[in-house]
């Protein structure tokens, strides 16, 4: 489930409605979350689980005056619960991994909007504090600084407020230490995979946050981010975190399919 990124643009082309690409990936998953789920699964043991679990239920509900059978039935229903998730657990393993991955795809698309043109944006560089006063931020003719750059010496950071006068994909450089860095910066009204940050070292972050080569490691640069703004989706008039929708949808898509394809969850 995991497409490099280039299939994944393909299969994304000419989709440029956030709402839209979330149901249509949401109904998919939760289509393949069931089907992967059934073949991996003993359906069998799956469903006598179930049903010894409904049948200790009950007996708490028939036989609630009488303690003793009901502490007894509490324990049972603690084993089968136990039981159900041992047969549960490798299935939905296999299932978690891969939407996880393509969920990490999927958020350079959706989690952010790329630059607006003649709308501020911030570059933020993490430098060695020897060169924060050296750091320099050279951008190409269609970004230019709306205003001076701003030192944090508490963050040992630099900050430039910048505008892009249109649309396109753009390497911004940065210079400290008589190295150059670059970063790319995407102004665009459409979808686009977009890797707001570039970051020395930190391999786990830049799994889920980058989607750039990382900074040297013995370079003086730590990170270079650009302030993409977070993206929102409106649905049910409702202003959503894409994950989120995706989780409810898919999870609907999910109950919808399992209940058509007669599986076992």
């Amino acid at each position: 489930m995991l497409l490099p990124s280039n299939l994944l643009a393909l299969a994304l082309w000419g989709i440029n409605s956030p709402l839209i690409l979330v149901i249509i990936v949401s109904i998919v998953v939760g289509l393949i979350m069931v089907v992967l789920f059934g073949y991996t699964s003993d359906q069998k043991k799956i469903h006598v689980a179930k049903d010894q679990l409904k049948a200790h239920l009950l007996a708490v509900r028939l036989f609630q005056d009488q303690l003793p059978v009901v502490m007894k039935t509490y324990g049972r229903i603690i084993l089968g619960t136990g039981r159900y998730l041992r047969l549960a657990f490798m299935p939905l393993l296999y299932v978690i991994i891969p939407i996880t991955l393509l969920i990490v795809q999927m958020d350079r698309y959706l989690g952010l909007n790329p630059v607006q043109t003649s709308q501020a944006f911030l570059v933020s560089v993490k430098a060695a504090p020897d060169v924060l006063n050296d750091v320099k931020l050279d951008l190409p003719a269609e970004l230019a600084p709306s205003a001076p750059a701003v030192h944090i010496p508490a963050d040992n950071e630099v900050v430039w407020r910048v505008v892009a006068a249109k649309d396109g994909t753009y390497n911004i450089n940065v210079g400290a230490g008589g190295q150059t860095f670059s970063k790319q910066v995407v102004v665009s009204p459409d979808i686009s995979r977009l890797s707001p940050v570039r970051l020395r070292d930190h391999w786990i972050d830049r799994m889920f946050t980058s989607g750039e080569e990382a900074l040297p490691s013995n370079g003086p640069i730590e990170s270079i981010d650009v302030s993409y703004a977070p993206r929102e989706i409106n649905f049910a008039w409702i202003d959503w975190n894409w994950i989120v929708l995706f989780f409810v949808l898919s999870m609907i898509a999910g109950f919808a399919f399992k209940e058509l394809l007669g599986i076992e969850i």
